[in-house]
């Protein structure tokens, strides 16, 4: 096996309760062929992260549980991560959809880097969501510029999962 730094693996699959997250240790995805192993059968993998300086991430981890049992795969990357990390962690780990989680004020700049560096992969299949407090003249300009919906405090975690179980059927169809 291929030893890869923290920064390139600090990856958290939330299978277990919200206080006790555990450190993957699978098998990480060969990204070659990125449309071979995709099925209706498997489930959708989704990357939670807290990009920048902002350390408060009990609303990440609530959204990743519920992610969670609700079918989908999860992986947490915990706090304090770059753009380049949060890019790198999903292009390694081969996920449909990014949730960013940002309360910090700079989403205008966090989503967009992270759009930019996945699009740079070739990439451009994957989902790029999130939530934190943002201004609805913030949430437009975003999604002008290729960002999915974006979601604010009080929002149910079961409008989020339908919206990515939407996002994705309807991305399975057009890949069909």
């Amino acid at each position: 096996p291929k030893c890869f730094s923290w920064h390139a693996r600090a990856s958290w699959r939330a299978s277990a309760p919200v206080g006790n997250l555990h450190v993957r240790t699978d098998r990480v995805r060969e990204p070659s062929d990125r449309h071979s192993h995709r099925s209706a059968m498997r489930p959708i993998r989704v990357l939670i992260a807290k990009p920048g300086l902002d350390g408060h991430d009990r609303g990440a981890k609530v959204v990743a549980a519920a992610l969670r049992d609700a079918g989908m795969e999860v992986i947490y990357t915990g706090l304090h991560q770059t753009p380049e990390m949060i890019a790198t962690a999903a292009i390694q780990e081969d996920v449909d959809v990014i949730g960013l989680s940002i309360l910090s004020g700079a989403h205008m700049t966090l989503f967009p880097r992270v759009l930019a560096l996945v699009r740079e992969q070739g990439r451009d299949d994957i989902l790029i969501t999130g939530g934190g407090i943002l201004p609805a003249e913030d949430i437009e300009a975003l999604q002008k510029q290729g960002i999915g919906r974006l979601f604010g405090p009080g929002t149910a975690t079961t409008e989020l999962i339908t919206y990515i179980r939407e996002w994705f059927a309807e991305r399975q169809k057009q890949e069909a």
